[in-house]
């Protein structure tokens, strides 16, 4: 069984820097993930706050990011953990994946989380034959064609946008009265003149073989209206992914996210926590500065 100071596992932005800072510090480690690096941070179609950077894809920049990391740490993609067990040994942990076991001195969990769903009639049924919860990955399909995206925070907005410059008639619709999102996002979809129906919920999405309309609610009202379009991407937030940490018996808030201290630590020893599965701000840059100080207070720990 291979054995390493800090496994990582997640290979999002945290997890990617994690891996690096790790690395530069001259443990061993290793990072794992279920999936290709990057997660859901694959998926942005731009950043513009991203420091260094006037403007760059997601998946430009996690593909930085992981030649970077290669050079400092061993990255295992497309290889899920399952179980994580604790020992009394000098190798605390025991981690099983569906490829291999290996144990660990400490672990960084940077498992992330997945596209929140309305949960409405017809959302799965039409999964991939008009509804979408990725811009970058589906919106080409769309072009010239009539569309809504459901959310008001930074991600909808961005997507929004995205969504208009590839060529589709989109229509921002969101439940509340105003955008969470960021000023900015805002003035620039009120300059691209992009239509938004507040106040409203989807009730369902409708078609044959694909998407052909959505029921939409007024909050206020509640009086019903039909629309027809030809695709629904929706954005309203995220899940944590926290069944490994649940097995650990990590503490939780009330939101289902990891709590941590200022130096990631969980109330497991030897147990850290970075990025979107903990508690507090969602951003690329948290995560990464969170991925640095788990790493630096794991090698510490370890010393």
């Amino acid at each position: 069984m291979k054995q390493y100071d800090i496994i990582i596992i997640g290979a999002g932005p945290g997890g990617l820097t994690a891996g690096i800072y790790a690395g530069r510090q001259g443990t061993k480690n290793l990072i794992i993930d279920r999936d290709l690096a990057g997660g859901l941070g694959r998926e942005v179609p731009e950043m513009e706050n991203y420091p260094g950077f006037n403007n760059i894809s997601g998946l430009e920049l996690i593909e930085k990011m992981k030649e970077q990391a290669i050079k400092n740490t061993e990255l295992h993609e497309m290889e899920e953990v399952t179980k994580i067990t604790q020992t009394n040994e000098k190798y605390k942990f025991t981690i099983t994946t569906t490829k291999d076991q290996y144990q660990a001195k400490t672990i960084i969990l940077a498992t992330g989380s997945s596209h929140k769903h309305l949960n409405t009639k017809g959302e799965e049924e039409f999964k991939g034959k008009g509804v979408s919860y990725c811009a970058t990955c589906d919106g080409f399909f769309f072009r010239g064609r009539n569309i809504i995206m459901v959310g008001g925070g930074n991600s909808a907005l961005q997507e929004a946008l995205y969504l208009k410059n590839l060529g589709a008639n989109v229509t921002l619709v969101h439940r509340r009265d105003e955008f969470r999102a960021q000023k900015h996002l805002q003035d620039m979809i009120e300059k691209e003149e992009i239509p938004t129906i507040l106040n409203a919920t989807v009730e369902e999405i409708k078609g044959n073989m694909m998407v052909e309309s959505v029921i939409l609610k007024n909050t206020i009202n509640g009086n019903l209206k039909e629309i027809p379009v030809n695709g629904v991407f929706i954005s309203i937030g995220y899940d944590p992914h926290t069944e490994l940490a649940e097995q650990l018996g990590v503490n939780l808030d009330e939101t289902g996210h990891i709590i941590i201290d200022k130096e990631q630590k969980t109330n497991i020893d030897y147990v850290y926590a970075i990025g979107d599965v903990c508690v507090g701000l969602k951003q690329w840059i948290v995560a990464c500065g969170e991925g640095a100080v788990a790493a630096t207070s794991a090698y510490h720990e370890l010393k």
